[in-house]
């Protein structure tokens, strides 16, 4: 288990220096210029093996931005930092926290970084969200809602939540 701070959380050019980044052609919409130039980019994180790609947009630059912010969700989905027991949330966290209410959208650059968060500290109250929501500073249906506000990482808690014998969110 790693520590704080998140991977997911780390500033661009602590996580680049930990990343591979890979050319490759992939299929799908775009035609000759698709098949004929290495577009797609899949980022490799070396430390933990976790990766994301993107090859959906033609310019191979566009594509490594995307692909780097599908890392960075991918990480805070999959991978759990231990959160000392007498730490506060982040500065990131509190910032984007607005009375009880979660201020961050899923396509907003912190949301990766956010959700590792959240994430972590779930794992430490056992995947229940009152106890987590009570520490975050937050509602527990606001924290509820973060969580389903995406597929991926809504599919995530629920696999846990049931390995568990919890009842899965909606």
């Amino acid at each position: 288990m790693q520590y704080w701070p998140h991977p997911a959380a780390l500033p661009n050019t602590v996580l680049l220096e930990n990343c591979r980044f890979e050319r490759t052609r992939r299929g799908g919409p775009g035609g000759q210029h698709r098949n004929k130039v290495e577009s797609a980019i899949v980022a490799h994180h070396l430390p933990t093996g976790v990766t994301g790609q993107a090859s959906e947009r033609r310019s191979q630059h566009s594509n490594r931005q995307v692909a780097l912010n599908r890392l960075r969700l991918n990480l805070a989905i999959q991978v759990r930092t231990e959160i000392p027991a007498d730490r506060d949330p982040s500065p990131l966290w509190q910032q984007r926290l607005s009375g009880k209410k979660i201020s961050v959208g899923v396509d907003h650059e912190d949301f990766p970084a956010v959700i590792a968060e959240v994430l972590d500290w779930l794992q430490m109250f056992e995947f229940r969200f009152a106890p987590a929501a009570k520490k975050l500073g937050c509602s527990t249906s606001q924290l509820i809602k973060l969580v389903q506000a995406n597929d991926q990482v809504l599919t995530s808690v629920n696999r846990v939540r049931q390995q568990m014998g919890k009842c899965p969110l909606k």
